[in-house]
């Protein structure tokens, strides 16, 4: 785990508690049945993750990250699975899962806002690596592949 996850997970949790001790005002709840089409959303996007996990070494080369750019090492761009729709399914599936929440109070609003701001920035450092690594590859990559939005049809 990179230093600034690690960083990013420990300075969180003072603040999980005091959202657990005081969740603030409620904004909304979203009654039946659309709590639970929003609940089915989560899930969904909950099973996201492992299958982009499971894709995840066929694109990103992950000894070549951890290599650096340029390296032999590095390999070529292999793009399979959940990763010919999108480009980053953790973000997708991370903001599903906060933001289809049935309920929101202001503490979570303003925790949801943040964590978003967080795992965007996360997105585009990430990504930078990747263009340092693969180049004109991934830009092309990136020119047909959405971030956060699937494609209807895989490259």
């Amino acid at each position: 785990m990179p230093a600034f996850s690690l960083i990013a997970v420990i300075t969180i949790i003072p603040v999980i508690y005091v959202l657990y001790r005081n969740p603030g005002p409620i904004l909304y709840i979203v009654p039946a049945p659309w709590r639970w089409l929003m609940v089915g959303g989560q899930l969904i996007a909950a099973l996201v993750a492992p299958r982009a996990l499971l894709d995840a070494p066929h694109r990103f080369r992950i000894r070549g990250q951890l290599a650096g750019p340029h390296t032999r090492e590095a390999g070529k761009l292999d793009i399979k699975g959940i990763y010919r729709w999108v480009r980053d399914p953790f973000l997708l599936s991370g903001l599903v899962i906060i933001w289809l929440t049935p309920f929101m109070t202001v503490n979570l609003l303003i925790i949801y806002i943040l964590t978003t701001i967080y795992l965007y920035l996360g997105s585009l450092h990430w990504e930078s690596r990747l263009v340092a690594q693969f180049g004109d590859e991934y830009r092309e990559y990136q020119e047909h592949v959405h971030r956060f939005i699937p494609r209807l049809n895989p490259i």
